[in-house]
């Protein structure tokens, strides 16, 4: 999206001093913000809604991981079952693909920013 800001008109010499200044400075910095002034950097340049792009994060996937009781073998306390460690492994896997997602958000939203 485009940018849409009005001229700024010049300073009139016939003002007070006191309000030549004042009004200089923030046609100065009106200018820096729209990128109208000549910075060759655009550091001052403002960051508008329309200049940002980002992907929706969207639901998480991963609510809870799922909790067993487990089985108990002889001359062992408590083992989880072979379901239990495959239902955690699988939400681990959500876990990381949610991650994955929220990290190419984030990082889309960081290059906006930066102007990288």
């Amino acid at each position: 999206m485009v940018k849409r800001f009005v001229a700024t008109p010049e300073v009139p010499s016939t003002e007070i001093v006191a309000q030549s200044v004042l009004f200089s400075t923030f046609k100065e910095n009106i200018e820096l913000l729209t990128g109208t002034r000549g910075e060759s950097d655009l550091a001052s340049t403002a960051v508008v809604r329309g200049d940002l792009t980002v992907n929706q994060v969207g639901r998480q996937e991963m609510t809870n991981v799922n909790r067993s009781s487990g089985v108990t073998p002889a001359d062992v306390a408590s083992a989880a079952s072979a379901a239990t460690i495959n239902d955690l492994r699988n939400d681990v896997q959500v876990l990381a693909n949610d991650l994955f997602t929220t990290r190419q958000a984030l990082d889309l939203l960081i290059r906006n920013l930066t102007g990288a």
